[in-house]
């Protein structure tokens, strides 16, 4: 990822610009029976999974993370015609998650921007190459 950013409104309220190091965009989906401390596990693997260019980690490249919350990761299309979005934690149980997860990649040194937790937003992406990764805990 060489860009990301999240408008609102209108106004950009998170953007990342990395040519150099890369960068994250990820995009969490808070489950309805997520464990208690996934949140944690989720905070780390984004801050050290080896998924930059050369196979190194945000925390080793100095790389920052644009975190935005996306229930609809969480849709189920199983059955019928329309997603079920019954296994998304609702947005008191999420919004506190999401606000966790940002801290803790804080609190490693990471530089991370947010999009707006519950807002429409309008999220854009410059990929280095085809490369998406679903993590899970």
């Amino acid at each position: 990822m060489t860009q990301a950013s999240v408008t609102v409104d209108g106004e950009v309220v998170g953007a990342i610009d990395c040519p150099d190091t890369g960068g994250v965009l990820a995009l969490v989906g808070i489950g309805r029976e997520d464990a208690d401390d996934a949140w944690e596990t989720m905070a780390r693997k984004i801050a050290e999974l080896r998924m930059l260019d050369g196979e190194v980690s945000v925390e080793e490249a100095g790389a920052p993370v644009l975190l935005v919350s996306q229930f609809t990761l969480m849709g189920r299309t199983k059955k019928g015609r329309r997603p079920s979005w019954s296994d998304a934690a609702p947005g008191d149980q999420a919004e506190p998650i999401i606000a966790a997860i940002a801290q803790a990649l804080r609190e490693r040194g990471i530089h991370v921007e947010e999009g707006r937790f519950g807002a429409m937003m309008e999220v854009s992406s410059v990929n280095s190459g085809p490369f998406t990764l679903l993590v899970e805990c």
